[in-house]
């Protein structure tokens, strides 16, 4: 089954219910599936680009190359912007970065440091922090810190199908 592409996807960001903590435990597991997820993967399948569309290593990658961009919108709804930091909407960060030359292991360890910096800036807000929000550039919604850190856990979802779907493609 195809999945809908990420910029084609809307978001509802309305519940007042406090569900910061489930989201933290999705960010959490998103390290511990992608290790698992990649352990059943055989290597051969790691850098192949099909359709020239990324290879599960520069989905990988581009995972990475988000994450200090989470980090700084978060550090920008605390600081009290309007508006979040934007981001390059063609990735040109994952495209150039030759993520297909690096070690799954490499990047598998950088993905893990860099979501536990995240991580650890989270657990350390308080429960008034979760609702303080800034207005997504893109989207033209305002995103409370826990919207924006359930819009990360559904683009990690997003990846973690599309490496599911390039293994099953590549394996047939």
């Amino acid at each position: 089954m195809k999945q809908i592409k990420w910029f084609d996807r809307t978001f509802e960001f309305s519940s007042k219910q406090n569900i910061f903590p489930s989201i933290i435990e999705r960010l959490e597991g998103t390290s511990i599936l992608l290790n698992h997820k990649i352990n059943q993967i055989p290597a051969e399948h790691l850098a192949v680009k099909l359709e020239g569309k990324w290879s599960i290593q520069e989905n990988i990658g581009h995972l990475i190359d988000l994450e200090p961009l989470w980090q700084g919108r978060l550090e920008d709804i605390l600081n009290g912007t309007e508006y979040m930091r934007v981001t390059d909407l063609e990735n040109q960060k994952t495209n150039l970065a030759n993520h297909n030359k690096k070690e799954i292991n490499e990047l598998l360890k950088d993905f893990v440091n860099l979501r536990q910096k995240t991580l650890n800036s989270l657990i350390e807000l308080n429960e008034t922090d979760i609702y303080k929000y800034a207005l997504h550039p893109r989207l033209k919604t305002p995103m409370r810190i826990m919207d924006l850190f359930l819009f990360v856990a559904e683009h990690d979802d997003h990846h973690m199908a599309r490496i599911s779907e390039l293994n099953t493609l590549l394996g047939r």
